[in-house]
């Protein structure tokens, strides 16, 4: 009998207080990532991005220690304020490819923002994904209300 093993997945669902048109440029437009990605103290120090399907983007983060964190993919969906889906792949285990799909859905003056990240390697790096994402989503609500 073969048995089906679901990969973990993480759900993130926030409301910004901006229109889905500056949400959706904070993940897209190079000088807008820089201003919030990374959890804590962890800042982007190279963002490279082409937003459009089959295009590539690259987000090079460094923490206090120094430590960089290299992550890129390829977009596989592109749907302006609405919709982004794209692989994502840290350079130290390119093996553990994962899959980000964003929705980003109007709310009277501003957005309701879903994150979606699936198909992790194990649970893990899910739980470390999680709080990762919930300390940038931080961020990027601070960079958002500027």
């Amino acid at each position: 009998m073969a048995t089906l093993t679901t990969k973990p997945s993480l759900t993130i669902k926030r409301r910004f207080n901006a229109p889905p048109e500056k949400v959706f440029a904070a993940w897209t437009d190079p000088e807008k990532v820089k201003r919030w990605m990374g959890p804590g103290e962890i800042k982007p120090m190279h963002v490279e991005s082409d937003p459009r399907t089959g295009g590539r983007y690259r987000w090079v983060m460094k923490a206090p220690d120094g430590e960089e964190h290299d992550v890129s993919g390829v977009y596989r969906e592109v749907i302006p304020n609405e919709r982004l889906v794209f692989t994502w792949g840290w350079k130290s285990t390119p093996e553990r490819e994962s899959l980000v799909t964003l929705t980003f859905k109007r709310d009277g003056d501003g957005t309701i923002m879903t994150l979606l990240h699936e198909q992790f390697f194990d649970t893990d790096a899910r739980d470390r994904h999680q709080g990762g994402w919930s300390s940038a989503m931080e961020k990027l609500d601070k960079y958002l209300s500027e």
